[in-house]
């Protein structure tokens, strides 16, 4: 005969362990998404706010889409004009003080009549 008591409690120590270590996961892929589009989303505006200053040169057109990236809590690392449209680079740092950061690029111009 065997004495088992205390392996319930063993075994619920496992389980609130790997309870516990899933929920950090899914914690750090949500803040990883939410960077995402933070980032994606002050790319997509500041390459708009951009495109719509281009009229009055790439250095005013840039200068802008830098001042909405950074509004938006966002780091532009690049910005640069390719013929007629505005080419946007975007970082932002993950939330909830896990480490990394999320970059987008964003390009925007007139349409041209493309779909």
């Amino acid at each position: 005969v065997s004495d088992e008591s205390g392996a319930a409690t063993v075994l619920a120590s496992f389980l609130v362990a790997a309870l516990v270590a899933l929920s950090v996961g899914a914690i750090q892929v949500g803040a990883a998404v939410i960077a995402r589009h933070r980032a994606q989303s002050a790319a997509d505006l500041a390459a708009l706010a951009g495109a719509s200053r281009l009229p009055s040169g790439p250095d005013t057109a840039c200068r802008l889409a830098r001042s909405i990236g950074s509004a938006m809590g966002a780091t532009v690392g690049g910005c640069e004009v390719d013929r007629l449209d505005v080419v946007v680079t975007c970082t932002v740092r993950l939330v909830a003080g896990f480490g990394g950061e999320a970059r987008a690029v964003a390009r925007a111009g007139p349409g041209y009549g493309r779909t």
